[in-house]
């Protein structure tokens, strides 16, 4: 059905074909110019490889070709098993390993599965590292171990556990407030490695009355796994029946967070960055960064607290780079992505969990107190499903030339920003599609801007 290679990994759906679909080909291919990108990082030296996958049916699969492709490679493999995206990130330096491959789609439906390639700070691969991998896969350009230096692999099941336990150590975490506060809270975590680390996290900082909604990992998703409001009808209802203080959902691969306040109603994912962003300068501070795609709450907020607030590209590595150029306190993306550099720069779910029910447990505030203490923005999310032969380049060019006379920025699609509005169209990295994302001061101006550029856009194609 679909194969999608970018520079930060491959991702595509299982079975089919090679080159049109995630097969033993392509997975063994990229795992191993992969390896042969680590040996030249590596000056000969025999590198090391940490390996998680998120609970979807096909990730031992692909973690069984992967580790014994790296072993082949002469690579030695520290396997964590069923684990998180920033599980995985934090493991990375910890176990003093030269980069890290976390097997997981994310939010995409289960038939989808991925490679995403870390490098030995457990960040995202760069761009110019990226290319230099995929000119070395078109060229087939990997050599593999004689018998006397193939690699080894060990187990090691403790890393969401070790992953906690540096969390925990951050002095911006209040267990003790966190345990006296008395929360009840609900979980969704649609079956996947989250109903393994939110459970955990949540025991950990004293949260005593946990309500679970697939938490087993089996990896057959029970709801589509993206966090939206459309998909959650059972944790909302939970919230409310059970008389919980809040719920969490998360993806698949645990570094979105939505939260459900208890009303029961979304808090909005746009705000749960804002909300962690809020706290965190509060006790320092400093600039903050999100994606062309997230809320206009966030620079707002930061502008509260007399601190410049910078736009990025959307994706992970390029929110990433502009925080390190801008020393940014608090980042991350939209879509409940926090990253939060004085523990990671990764998206991290469990990270946005301890601090929310920190900041929750301070304040002494309800969700919805919270989030009414905020600038009142709603979006829309909407999509056009790409046709082969459709050219967005020339799609998005139109766009562009028929609003010239708007503020535009082209960094990664095109965004109009109006008085009290703005649009964003580009292109997804991660499926074949064009996103529409839209905001505005009501949820029906933010829904009618929407339907207005997808009606512009379906009238060019």
């Amino acid at each position: 059905m679909a194969l999608i290679v970018s520079i930060s990994g491959v991702r595509g759906t299982i079975g089919g074909r090679p080159g049109d679909n995630l097969t033993p080909v392509d997975i063994v291919a990229f795992a191993s110019a992969y390896g042969q990108w680590l040996k030249r990082q590596t000056n000969g030296r025999s590198p090391h490889v940490v390996i998680g996958r998120d609970a979807r049916p096909s990730g031992e699969m692909v973690s069984a070709l992967v580790v014994n492709t790296l072993i082949a490679s002469g690579i030695n493999v520290t396997d964590l098993g069923l684990s998180t995206t920033p599980t995985v990130e934090v493991a990375v330096p910890k176990h003093k390993a030269d980069g890290g491959i976390i097997i997981t789609a994310s939010h995409n439906p289960v038939i989808w599965n991925a490679l995403k390639l870390l490098n030995y700070k457990g960040e995202f691969i760069s761009a110019a590292d990226g290319n230099e991998l995929l000119a070395m896969i078109k060229a087939g350009d990997f050599a593999f171990a004689d018998v006397h230096s193939l690699g080894k692999v060990q187990n090691y099941p403790h890393a969401i556990e070790d992953h906690i336990d540096e969390l925990l150590k951050r002095p911006e975490i209040d267990r003790e407030a966190i345990s006296k506060a008395g929360f009840t809270v609900a979980v969704d975590a649609v079956n996947s490695t989250g109903g393994l680390a939110i459970p955990l996290l949540l025991n950990a900082l004293g949260v005593k009355s946990i309500k679970k909604l697939y938490c087993e990992p089996t990896g057959w998703f029970p709801h589509n796994p993206e966090p939206l409001k459309e998909h959650l009808g059972e944790i909302m209802n939970l919230v409310k029946t059970e008389k919980c203080d809040l719920g969490i959902v998360v993806d698949p691969d645990v570094d979105r967070l939505a939260l459900i306040d208890e009303n029961g109603e979304m808090f909005g994912e746009e705000y749960t960055l804002v909300a962690v962003a809020d706290y965190l300068l509060s006790l320092q501070s400093g600039p903050t960064v999100s994606n062309l795609s997230s809320s206009r709450a966030l620079a707002d907020v930061t502008s509260s607290y007399n601190a410049e607030y910078h736009a990025a590209a959307v994706g992970e590595v390029n929110v990433v780079e502009k925080m390190k150029a801008v020393g940014a306190r608090i980042g991350g993306e939209g879509n409940g992505g926090v990253i939060w550099p004085d523990f990671h720069y990764g998206r991290d779910a469990l990270a946005g969990v301890a601090l929310i029910l920190t900041h929750l447990a301070k304040t002494g505030l309800k969700l919805s107190q919270l989030r009414a203490k905020y600038p009142a923005y709603f979006m829309s999310k909407n999509k056009i499903e790409l046709q082969p032969g459709m050219d967005t380049a020339v799609l998005l060019k139109k766009i562009e030339e028929k609003y010239r006379g708007e503020r535009l920025t082209t960094i990664d699609g095109v965004k109009i920003d109006l008085p009290d509005s703005w649009v964003h169209l580009r292109r997804s990295n991660t499926e074949p599609i064009i996103r529409i994302y839209t905001e505005a001061k009501t949820q029906h101006e933010a829904d009618a801007l929407a339907e207005r550029f997808v009606s512009e856009l379906k009238a060019l194609i």
